[in-house]
């Protein structure tokens, strides 16, 4: 059960939708001061804004709303189209965590009296001889601890997670017993900012950024097609390639220096190998254990994705600053993704995680 000072102050990061929601309503029935805020990062957090501003009538507590529009798509969207110029698949939710919400939105929270800033997220975390600890969700259905893994200990400090406990079941209905639930509402969507739900979008208004076209080739060199440029794709894609083919045909490599997409039977896309770069580590004490073999490697599992089950590791090597490694899983794995995260756990505890580079 999460843990809180009454004599503190507590903003809640608000979207309008049921987890904050409720976040805001468990803090406000155990008798926290709190008030909400948030963040309008472009015409896509319209509604939210307008929304935020019901729930917190209802819940009879102050709400503010900060235009972070300049910030976000410095910190955010631009890196984000950028990867996928570069080749890699981004996840824009990992970094607007640790650089906007408990970055620029907690600031502007402080600047509002706060003392400590709320969200809806699921996850779990404690204090353990002066250390923050993230664990996830007790229902791993809707964990998402990995979307935190980039949080510091400082930013932890000021962190409070509500729903670390609760099933999504139970929200919805602590939401709708106590009038927090509007008719249409939807689940949110990951990235907030591609309402279409296609990064491909984005790309094709951003005249910044290069598209040339190039060959589709497979795994012998032979030319197959043409593609409408690298952004366009990532690592195991199975739409809008060839067609005529015998059997599906995915991406299995981007070749930026030939500008060519190597493509082929789903086969060629498991590996049990990835290294990884730019390392945060929430527990960085029991990173150093691992690496010392004071704790079994093999009761450390990695997912390479939001939507991956952990699986077993095998093997880690960490550089001797800890930014960068080598991980072997001990299974093979479907389209381990430069750019995505690789985050680490020991049990049901976060480790960190860093970025996949190959």
């Amino acid at each position: 059960m999460f843990k809180f000072q009454k004599s503190k102050k507590i903003a809640v990061a608000m979207s309008g939708g049921v987890d904050s929601s409720v976040a805001a309503f468990l803090l406000k029935e155990k008798g926290a001061d709190i008030f909400g805020l948030t963040m309008q990062a472009g015409p896509f957090h319209q509604q939210a804004a307008q929304r935020a501003r019901v729930i917190c009538r209802k819940l009879g507590i102050g709400h503010y709303v900060f235009d972070l529009k300049k910030i976000f798509r410095r910190k955010i969207i631009n890196p984000f189209l950028k990867k996928y110029c570069e080749s890699q698949t981004p996840n824009p939710c990992v970094e607007c965590n640790a650089r906007i919400k408990f970055g620029s939105l907690l600031e502007r929270a402080r600047e509002k009296g706060a003392d400590y800033l709320a969200t809806g997220h699921y996850v779990r975390q404690e204090k353990k001889e002066g250390i923050y600890i993230l664990r996830k969700a007790l229902f791993s259905k809707k964990d998402q601890s990995y979307f935190l893994h980039r949080l510091t200990q400082k930013q932890l400090s000021s962190a409070i997670f509500p729903l670390g406990c609760y099933s999504k079941e139970k929200v919805k209905k602590i939401a709708q017993n106590n009038n927090l639930f509007f008719e249409d509402q939807k689940e949110s969507q990951d990235i907030c900012f591609l309402p279409q739900g296609d990064y491909r979008t984005l790309l094709r208004e951003d005249i910044s950024f290069s598209k040339n076209s190039g060959k589709f080739k497979d795994l012998e060199g032979n030319v197959l097609g043409e593609h409408q440029g690298l952004p366009f794709y990532t690592i195991g894609q199975r739409k809008n390639l060839i067609s005529g083919q015998k059997q599906p045909f995915y991406v299995l490599e981007i070749n930026r220096k030939n500008n060519e997409i190597i493509i082929g039977p789903k086969r060629f896309l498991y590996k049990k190998e990835l290294r990884f770069r730019d390392a945060h580590w929430t527990n960085l004490d029991l990173v150093e254990k691992v690496k010392k073999d004071l704790f079994s490697v093999r009761r450390i599992k990695a997912k390479i994705r939001s939507q991956h089950s952990a699986a077993q590791i095998e093997k880690i090597e960490f550089s001797n600053n800890f930014k960068e490694g080598r991980a072997e899983f001990k299974n093979l794995q479907r389209a381990i993704t430069p750019g995505q995260s690789v985050v680490f756990y020991f049990q049901d505890r976060i480790l960190g995680g860093g970025f996949i580079s190959e």
